[in-house]
C-alpha cells in the first residue's frame, strides 16, 4: 500500500459529486483530469497522470476523497 501524501496533507485526488447528466470529475491537485462514468475510466486518468498503481488508491482517504454521493458510483445525481 501506498504511504500517502504525508501527514497533514490535503488529500491530492478528489472525485466530485455526480454530475445531473452522469458521470463524475476527477482532479489532482485542483487540475481537472477529466469526467469519469467509471472506476475504470478514474483509474486511466490517475495513470496517465503518473500514478502507475492508482486502483490501489480508490479506497484509500489518503489519496483519495470522494466527494457527494457514494464511492465507485457514477450515475446522475
Amino acid at each position: 500500500m501506498n504511504a500517502g501524501p504525508g501527514r497533514g496533507a490535503s488529500v491530492p485526488i478528489v472525485v466530485h459529486p455526480p454530475l445531473g447528466s452522469g458521470g463524475r470529475r476527477v482532479t489532482v491537485n485542483g487540475q481537472i483530469l477529466g469526467l469519469a462514468h467509471s472506476d475504470a475510466e478514474v483509474v486511466e486518468f490517475l495513470r496517465r497522470a503518473g500514478l502507475a498503481d492508482a486502483g490501489a488508491l480508490l479506497d484509500d482517504p489518503a489519496w483519495v476523497k470522494w466527494r457527494g454521493g457514494h464511492a465507485h458510483r457514477y450515475e446522475a445525481a
